[in-house]
């Protein structure tokens, strides 16, 4: 079991991996090995998540998103198999994570008088400042 947090677990079997060849650094290894690690996780069948959190990963993942509504994850930094692996990982874990956080919905509030006054104020001096660069009276 994957642990997310205290009432979040991710059962192993309901990530797939599979290992491509991977572009970047690693001479003639790149060439031989299958270095590079695509993690799938299918997010509307997987029964750990709930169903809130399930929509606002879906929402997180964006482009990482199929149309199936699987995340596809893509590691391919280290030279090894088992580092791209533990990479993948830790950003499935890390966006779940932050999917669990909800948001608090932002209340409409008004300003204040004093905000009001401040505000009129500065448009006051600014505007005497600008009605200062016109014509001086009697200029023509």
């Amino acid at each position: 079991m994957i642990r997310i947090n205290d009432q979040i677990e991710l059962d192993e079997r309901e990530i797939e991996e599979s290992f491509v060849r991977a572009a970047g650094p690693g001479g003639q290894n790149v060439n031989k090995v299958s270095t590079a690690v695509q993690l799938r996780f299918d997010v509307r069948r997987s029964p750990s998540l709930p169903n809130d959190v399930a929509i606002r990963l879906m929402k997180l993942a964006g482009s990482r998103l199929t149309n199936d509504g699987v995340i596809v994850i893509t590691a391919q930094a280290h030279r090894s198999q088992q580092r791209n692996r533990e990479e993948a990982l830790a950003r499935l874990v890390e966006l779940i994570r932050q999917a669990t956080y909800v948001e608090k919905p932002r209340r409409a509030t008004r300003p204040t008088l004093a905000s009001k006054a401040r505000r009129l104020e500065a448009k006051s001096r600014r505007s005497a400042i600008k009605g200062m660069r016109g014509r001086k009276p009697g200029e023509e």
